[in-house]
This record gives structure tokens, sequence and C-alpha cells, in this order.
């Protein structure tokens, strides 16, 4: 089983956007391509963060240093890249900020070559390779900034040498005062079952400069976590689940206040029950600041934690069968079904969790088209018209319960009556311009497919 992906994402370009995407979606394995079929093509990038605020000394002392985490990456896995050399230029820190440079990085004035033996696909399992150590120079004013750029070359892909676009990659950091309110990190959750108790540990420490007059806690339990923690100091709420999978969530407001270098843990450990149709849920955490202050690094406050439980969900689809003559109209009926146990959504990504496909039997033409479908040509190509194409693709919500169902009706015209003639209905993971996956998580794919059945 598979845990989504979820969080806030890495800075994807080219053709390595279109790839994440698709790992997004809980459930689907590596693509299959034939030998003759494999993509000729490669991108190398920098993944580096956008920018970082950096807090001046509290009461005059040294300022405290962060980490910024920089890496290479290439979108393509049939080829591997290796020899990465990252480009650094600090110059524009002067009187900003001062860097400290890792050892697999050799310094030259205002910039430094770092070695990337291997560079990952992004597909894979990613991390930075390049950890800076920065901090406000002292003396910098609140307010003042400065760019960090990076330039990067590679060994492989088509043509033997990648280069990153020129000019596209940056980080820019900003001298600033406040709190700045950080939870601890927390690992993910998966070998979890139905049932299950978990706890999750919680604690947050204000690593900023000034101190936070109170501060909130927001929380945030995906469908298939029940029995959140009862606290005083927060008031809970359930989503409905109409527009957005239904969620528990949890608003707490507390007034302690934070100095700088104070930590806070909740009064008794949070806990979360694994529900009977838990599988791949998520928990969020989010703090803020009180009193209308403003946390000088939302980085840091904000943690998604994965908690997967062993489960099913068995997804199945009817078919219909209709007749009439020649020039008549019929309604056929195609329904998919989760038959449990376990309720599926792809709460990383959003995407739909399946889409169900209809391929028109021969003799009929499609006049009516339910909403959330749309047309294709057979193998799946864009096709001009709503109306009258021999395949048709219906779209799921991003997520489904554990008993949902829901039905697609299309208006069939009969043009010549065919006796026996039949057309396929299938369910199929969404991103199927990548290849024809299973679901991994059904324990009975013979459902997955019918037939509509005219005449």
């Amino acid at each position: 089983m598979r845990l989504f992906s979820a969080g806030r994402p890495l800075r994807l370009r080219s053709g390595a956007a279109v790839m994440a995407a698709g790992l997004l979606t809980a459930g689907l394995a590596a693509p299959a391509f034939a030998a003759d079929d494999l993509p000729q093509t490669d991108q190398l990038s920098v993944n580096e963060p956008y920018e970082q605020t950096l807090p001046i000394g509290t009461d005059g002392g040294r300022p405290q240093s962060r980490t910024l985490g920089i890496g290479l990456y290439h979108d393509n896995g049939h080829f591997t890249v290796t020899d990465g050399r990252l480009t650094v230029d600090v110059s524009d820190l002067t009187g900003v900020a001062e860097v400290s440079w890792p050892d697999n990085c050799t310094p030259s004035g205002t910039s430094a070559v770092c070695d990337v033996p291997v560079v990952p696909v992004i597909a894979g399992d990613y991390e930075n390779q390049v950890l800076l150590t920065v901090r406000a120079a002292d003396g910098a004013a609140v307010g003042t900034h400065g760019r960090i750029t990076y330039e990067a070359t590679a060994t492989g892909g088509p043509d033997g040498t990648l280069t990153a676009p020129h000019e596209s990659y940056d980080t820019t950091l900003t001298v600033a005062a406040g709190p700045d309110l950080a939870i601890d990190p927390v690992a993910d959750i998966g070998d979890g079952r139905p049932g299950d108790e978990r706890t999750i540990p919680f604690k947050i420490t204000n690593i900023g400069n000034e101190s936070a007059n109170g501060f909130t806690v927001e929380l945030s339990a995906s469908y298939g976590l029940t029995d959140l923690t009862r606290y005083d100091a927060c008031a809970y709420a359930t989503t409905d689940g109409n527009d957005y999978a239904p969620t528990n969530k949890a608003s707490c407001t507390f007034d302690q206040v934070l100095a700088p270098g104070d930590s806070f843990e909740l009064p008794e450990r949070l806990t979360v029950r694994l529900a009977p149709h838990a599988m791949n849920e998520r928990f969020d955490i989010d703090v803020e600041p009180g009193d209308g202050a403003q946390d000088i690094d939302s980085g840091n406050d904000y943690v998604v934690l994965q908690i997967g439980a062993e489960n099913t969900a068995d997804f199945s689809v009817t078919g219909d069968a209709v007749s009439g003559a020649a020039g008549q109209t019929a309604t056929a009926e195609l329904t998919f079904k989760n038959n449990g146990s376990a309720w599926f959504g792809n709460l990383g990504s959003g995407d739909p969790v399946a889409e169900v496909r209809m391929v028109v039997p021969q003799g009929v033409k499609v006049t009516g088209v339910p909403s959330g479908c749309y047309p294709r040509t057979l193998d799946g190509r864009y096709y001009p018209k709503q109306t009258g194409a021999p395949r048709y693709d219906c779209d799921l919500r991003y997520w489904v319960l554990e008993n949902s169902q829901r039905t697609f009706v299309f208006s069939l015209r009969i043009d010549t009556v065919v006796p026996g003639a039949t057309g396929a209905v299938s369910i199929h993971p969404t991103f199927g311009e990548f290849g024809e996956y299973p679901f991994d998580f059904d324990p009975d794919l013979t459902n997955n497919s019918a037939v509509l059945a005219v005449n």
C-alpha cells in the first residue's frame, strides 16, 4: 500500500511537474514503456527554497543560524545523471547575511561550486544534497534582503550533458524580527490498522527573536481518523463532505507567552483512532502566533502527517442493457460503486480517484452526456464535439466514501440496429496517459469492467 504525497511541494519545472503530478495520485505504480517509446528528453533542475527569513539577534546577541536545503534533480528515470555541479552565488548578500559552506562545496570569493555525484530523478527518493548554513549579518537592519542565485550542470541525459535553465533559480533572504513558531518534525505512520489508536507527537518552539503573546493551533484529521483528543482550549467541528472530503477539525487558542527559545506541548498526548474505513489518511497541524503578530517564517509552522492503515477498497462498475428500433433514443445508466471496506481519497493531489470509461457500442450515437464526462477518440485523444464521440471518460471526485455510488446517465440514439452490439465500461486511474495501472488497494479487479449491451 502506498501513502499519498502531501505538503508543500518541490519547485518543479518542465517535465518534472507532469511526472510528480502522477506520483501524487495514491496507489499508482511506475509507468512501463516499450523500448521504442522511451521519452528522449530530460531536464536538469534545481530545487531551492523560494525565500527565507533570518532573525536578528535577541537582545543584541548573535543572530540565529538557519539551514537552507538545495538540491539537483532530473525528470527522466530512463537516464542516469551523474557529476552534478551546483554553482551558488551569494554576492548579493553583502551586509545582509553570512553563509557557511558544507563539505561538498568549494568556495571561491562570493560563490562556490557544490558537487552532487549522483543526481536523483524526481520520481525517486529525493533529498536535498547541499545544506547551506545562513544567518543575518551582524548589524543588518530589519527588512534588508538579498538573493542567492544558482546554476547547474551534470553529465547524462540524451545528449550527454544537462544544463539547468539559466537565471531561473534563486532564494531571497530577508532580515526580520518577530516570533517564529516551529513545529518539531513528526514521522509518518505507515503500519496502522483499523481500530488502532495512534499518538501524534506535538511540540512547538519559538525560534524567533521576539515573544509570541499567545498562539493558535489548528488540527485537521481526514475522514478515516476519529476520536481526536479533546482539550478545553479547543473547539471541534466536522465538515459535511459536500464540496470537500469530510474532515474532523479542532481550533485551539492558548494564551501562554512563548519567549524566544521557549517550547510548548499539549497538556495531554494527542491521539487519533483509525476508523474501520481508514486507509490513506492525513493529519494537518498549523500554528500561528496570537495578538495579531506575524510569524517571520511560515515554512515551519505547518506539518502534514501521513497515516496509513492496512485496508482495501473494492471499486466496481455496472453496465447496462438497452434496446430500441432504428431512430429511437435509449437511456443507459453506468454505475460506479465503492464496496469498501475503506474510503479512498487523493488527499495530496486532489485528482479524481478514478474515471469511468465507456466505449460506445456499434450502431449507436451518444446524444446526451452527463456532467463530468468528456468525449475522446478511441485511443484517448481530444475529440472536438461533445456528442457523437466513440468514447467517454467520466471523472469521479477526488474522494469516495466506503459506500459511495455514482451513476452516469447517457442518452443513446440507435442509428443502426446491430443485434448483440456491445460497448465496454471500465474503471481507470486518471493518469492513464502514463500507462494502465491497477488499483493496488482493490482486492477484486474482476468487477472493474462491465458491458453496455444494445439489442
